[in-house]
């Protein structure tokens, strides 16, 4: 899967989910995080799913109907429960993340937004 890891994750999950064999590009390794309407479009542009713990991105995309490819969006406190939360939802919900739908994982229940027809 292609994924784009935001700034507000742990970055050792690039490490991780690169060892998994995902395809994965992290802000964190570019020379300036760019914002968030820009992150998005870039995901988008590059049809990458989009993996952040920012809730901002919910809203650009629900509120004000930005473009957008996919998004995993973690509730989590424990930086050393991302790696574990992004695996089992990827395992769950690839097929969902894939068809542009907006996918939130919380400890014990992961939530799927469909995307808008």
């Amino acid at each position: 899967m292609r994924l784009l890891i935001d700034s507000s994750m742990w970055y050792p999950i690039t490490h991780d989910l690169r060892q998994d064999g995902h395809d994965v590009e992290a802000v964190a390794e570019w020379t300036h995080d760019p914002g968030d309407r820009t992150i998005l479009a870039y995901a988008h542009a590059h049809q990458r799913v989009l993996v952040t713990l920012d809730k901002d991105f919910s809203d650009l995309i629900v509120r004000d109907r930005r473009p957008h490819a996919d998004l995993l969006r973690l509730v989590t406190e424990s930086v050393h429960q991302q790696t574990p939360m992004v695996r089992d939802a990827i395992a769950k919900h690839e097929a969902d993340l894939l068809a542009g739908a907006i996918v939130t994982v919380e400890e014990n229940h992961i939530r799927v937004r469909p995307p808008e027809e």
